[in-house]
């Protein structure tokens, strides 16, 4: 299936955001551990637009990456009538957020400058940034006590 100009164009950026984040950031290389349209592609990118969030890495659902997308913008809009947004609250929420709709282990961070290394379970990854804060959201598999 050959894909349009659009959906190449959007290739070609993310390629392009890739490589100038390797000069900054640590880079996590993600292979999506669910297959999806580019179409799905089209449409989760254009909500990212519209909520000023740049997707960084994901392997995670499409519809999943929406809903944290949605939830962070939210937080962040309901913050910005208070005071200046607080990380860790906007981190636990997040975290309750994934955790009541997609089952435990959630882990979120939230901040300005931060590092990391961790394991997540396949699918429950993502990495993005709303206006100046990052976020960092992913599941780890949860063991049975025996």
């Amino acid at each position: 299936m050959e894909k349009t100009e659009s959906e190449r164009r959007i290739v070609e950026r993310r390629e392009a955001e890739r490589k100038e984040n390797r000069d900054h950031v640590l880079y996590h290389p993600v292979i999506s551990a669910v297959e999806r349209c580019p179409s799905t592609d089209v449409k989760l990118a254009a909500i990212a637009v519209g909520l000023n969030i740049r997707l960084k890495a994901a392997d995670m659902p499409a519809g999943m990456q929406e809903r944290a997308f949605r939830y962070a913008r939210l937080m962040l809009d309901a913050a910005a009538t208070d005071t200046r947004p607080n990380p860790t609250h906007i981190a636990l929420a997040l975290k309750k957020e994934f955790d009541s709709s997609y089952g435990p282990a959630w882990h979120c961070v939230v901040g300005k400058s931060f590092g990391s290394f961790l394991t997540h379970s396949p699918g429950g990854f993502l990495y993005f940034s709303v206006d100046k804060l990052s976020f960092l959201l992913f599941k780890t598999l949860v063991q049975p006590i025996i």
